[in-house]
């Protein structure tokens, strides 16, 4: 496992900046819900996830591809954009629909938040869903590494909290010493204290209770669900490929 103390935790987009992350490795954590489409999209098949900062970028790429091949998928403020194929619930992303496809994903905070970290060795995407893979690749690492939870509009999310805290434990052995960072220690104890119970902590979050009229009755439940998916979804030249395939 990497050394703990050179395991940090930033709490929303806005808590970094692009030249921190150089020489260093990020996981990008938005588990309601961007994380988690992402990973049950390439678990379900889908070819590769193009992750754009907005609406335009969007449309700029799609506007080269043809329209057989992609489908223009995300949220902004938890409501499917206007004439996307596909929202931003992990349940839309079924086999059937997403096998095979580019994705050109587009949502509120998570994709900014991997697009700004364009910078770092290795750029993972990581979720409850997928948690085993993102610890079995970060056993490799001798580099330092960044949690950086994706938050909602500059805030702090518990959910997205609560993952990097699970992380933290697990690498730690439930151990963590006194010399880790700030960031670490906080998401560390929040997970200490509220880890018991994923679903029923994050189903009472602010992020959730924004979501509530907005999403599926269930997919607060899915995105809690551990170890649902063995891959890896990860950057290689500004896409997104399950690097476990």
């Amino acid at each position: 496992m990497p050394e703990i103390n050179y395991i940090d935790v930033f709490f929303s987009v806005q808590a970094f900046q692009e030249e921190e992350l150089r020489g260093k490795s990020a996981v990008i954590i938005d588990v309601l819900r961007a994380s988690s489409s992402i990973t049950t999209a390439i678990s379900h098949g889908a070819k590769k996830i193009i992750p754009v900062a907005d609406m335009s970028d969007a449309m700029k790429i799609a506007t080269t591809m043809d329209q057989k091949d992609y489908l223009l998928c995300g949220e902004k403020n938890g409501n499917k954009i206007e004439g996307y194929h596909l929202g931003n619930s992990p349940a839309e992303y079924k086999p059937e629909v997403v096998e095979g496809k580019t994705l050109i994903f587009n949502t509120t905070n998570g994709t900014k938040a991997i697009k700004k970290a364009s910078l770092a060795n290795e750029v993972y995407v990581g979720s409850f869903l997928n948690q085993q893979s993102i610890l079995q690749a970060l056993k490799d690492h001798d580099d330092e590494i960044v949690l950086i939870c994706s938050g909602w509009q500059g805030r702090l999310a518990i959910e997205d909290t609560l993952f990097a805290g699970s992380l933290l434990h697990t690498i730690s052995g439930g151990n963590l010493p006194d010399s880790a960072k700030d960031g670490a220690k906080v998401a560390f104890g929040l997970f200490e204290k509220y880890g018991d119970d994923l679903e029923g902590t994050i189903s009472k979050s602010d992020h959730a209770k924004r979501l509530a009229e907005l999403v599926p009755n269930d997919d607060i439940a899915f995105c809690c669900k551990v170890n649902e998916f063995d891959v890896l979804p990860g950057m290689r030249d500004g896409i997104l490929t399950d690097l476990n395939g």
